[in-house]
């Protein structure tokens, strides 16, 4: 207490027991004085006359301030002017009460007392919140990782030492909105959409984009963010972190790209096959188209006898729509062979297929003297999976069946049934020159073949497909001569198609 009057020093302190405050009093006139009891840690509240003989109120308030900011400092006066009285409270007096009002000295000390404890109390939260924001930065900038933390609003507010060391741009060069300098121009809108959606939404915010280094060069990130909310919810930061992936989007590319060369193949693979069927092809669509003709010069001779018969010419224009029809089935057939396109899976009639591609064969068989022989389960179930890729498989191992028989003849048996484990197994079975001595596996690799003319291509793309069916494909050789080809599909495929 800053006080020179004993008398007024005592009546102060009466007030303040009389309010049920307990408090020991230390007395001070000078300004030697005053000093000294600001050294004391246990004092916890100020209260100063305005004017002292030796010293006064307003330079004692302002060496408070200086040395110990946290003390409540009250006049206590019966000479403080209005003027005063609001000056002190400028420079940061908490209170004043007039001496003549002494009443009021015990809610001012309590409410004093009270935004002391509560700033002190903000304090040392703000204190160990910073102290945890500091070990936070400090682990982040241990990890092995680039890492920043935004304000609420996105702009960049820290970023660790790995991303200086690769963007090549400061601290300060990244703040604010620096760091969108390094995004690859066709991946900025795009980025910059998802971020500011992110910021409005205060969702976690997630995003592949690539970033300039300080070599020049762009490399892929994932960039990832979260936000730090306080205990109302708002967001008070952002923190991200920003992980390479280029290696595994190069991956990604090498992997596409193989997709689409192994597409590609497969294509060409049906083309070549196509051509070599040419011949074949147009025997069986001069069939039905012959047959067409034939009935129509029919139909019009019923037609134009004196007395039309117009139930016979009923009767071979039907014919005739029934053998333009199949003629039209059999271009089909080929066009979906030979059409470059993206695989569709659907439910499919096996035993259908290998119908089509026994009619779609049967010239070139017989070119080369070979019989095609079918034993078809009738009561075989479907199977979802890509019909026209399953055609390219048949037609590939009923084509090469007959031509291992093509300078003795023989027959190629087809065969469809059900296995014990629940599969559909299809077999095609020659009796030919059969495998290569060297490994069945072998005819399996890509670009290996035992044709003059062969791609290697046939076989390899077949397994492929067929495993991507969730099936096997396989090969045995026979007892005798020959060789059989089999392969396995699930009642129900899902796998993914190439």
């Amino acid at each position: 207490m800053l006080e020179d009057d004993t008398h007024d020093a005592e009546l102060v302190h009466v007030f303040l027991e009389a309010d049920h405050f307990v408090c020991e009093v230390t007395r001070v006139e000078t300004r030697a004085e005053f000093l000294a009891g600001l050294e004391d840690s246990g004092i916890e509240l100020i209260l100063a006359d305005y004017k002292l003989p030796s010293f006064d109120g307003l330079s004692a308030l302002k060496l408070a301030l200086s040395a110990r900011p946290d003390l409540p400092f009250i006049f206590v006066s019966g000479t403080l002017g209005e003027e005063a009285a609001i000056e002190a409270l400028k420079i940061g007096a908490t209170d004043y009460v007039l001496k003549t009002r002494l009443s009021r000295l015990g809610p001012a000390v309590r409410r004093a007392l009270r935004e002391a404890r509560e700033r002190a109390e903000r304090e040392k939260a703000e204190e160990v919140a910073r102290q945890s924001e500091k070990e936070l930065l400090d682990v982040i900038e241990a990890i092995p990782t680039m890492a920043f933390t935004t304000l609420a609003d996105g702009s960049s507010a820290w970023v660790n030492r790995r991303w200086v060391e690769y963007s090549g741009l400061s601290a300060e060069d990244t703040s604010g909105s620096g760091w969108q300098a390094t995004l690859h121009p066709d991946d900025l809108d795009g980025h910059m959409t998802k971020w500011q959606h992110s910021l409005a939404s205060g969702e976690p915010f997630e995003n592949e984009a690539r970033h300039r280094g300080a070599n020049g060069e762009y490399r892929w990130f994932l960039v990832r963010a979260v936000p730090l909310r306080d205990e109302n919810g708002k967001i008070r930061k952002w923190y991200g972190t920003l992980t390479d992936i280029e290696d595994r989007k190069r991956a990604e590319q090498e992997r596409e790209r193989l997709r689409q060369l192994e597409a590609d193949l497969a294509y060409m693979s049906r083309v070549m096959t196509m051509g070599e069927l040419a011949a074949s092809l147009a025997h069986e669509i001069k069939q039905p188209i012959t047959a067409a003709v034939m009935r129509a010069n029919a139909c019009t001779r019923w037609l134009r006898r004196d007395a039309p018969e117009v139930e016979e010419a009923c009767t071979a224009a039907s014919a005739m729509v029934a053998d333009v029809m199949r003629a039209a089935e059999i271009i089909d057939r080929v066009h979906s062979l030979y059409r470059r396109g993206t695989p569709k899976q659907e439910l499919v009639d096996l035993n259908e297929i290998i119908r089509e591609m026994t009619v779609l064969l049967n010239d070139m068989a017989h070119r080369n003297s070979v019989s095609i022989r079918t034993e078809l389960d009738v009561s075989l179930p479907t199977a979802r999976a890509d019909r026209v890729q399953l055609q390219q498989i048949l037609m590939n191992l009923m084509s090469n069946g007959i031509e291992a028989m093509q300078a003795t003849g023989g027959e190629l048996s087809v065969t469809s049934r059900r296995t014990e484990d629940g599969q559909l197994l299809i077999s095609v079975s020659d009796s030919g020159v059969g495998l290569p001595v060297d490994g069945h596996e072998r005819i399996f690799e890509a670009f290996f073949t035992t044709k003059p003319h062969g791609t290697g291509m046939g076989l390899s793309i077949s397994r492929r497909i067929i495993e991507l069916h969730g099936g096997r494909l396989g090969a045995i050789p026979n007892a005798g001569r020959g060789a059989t080809f089999q392969f396995t599909l699930p009642l129900t495929s899902l796998g993914s198609l190439p």
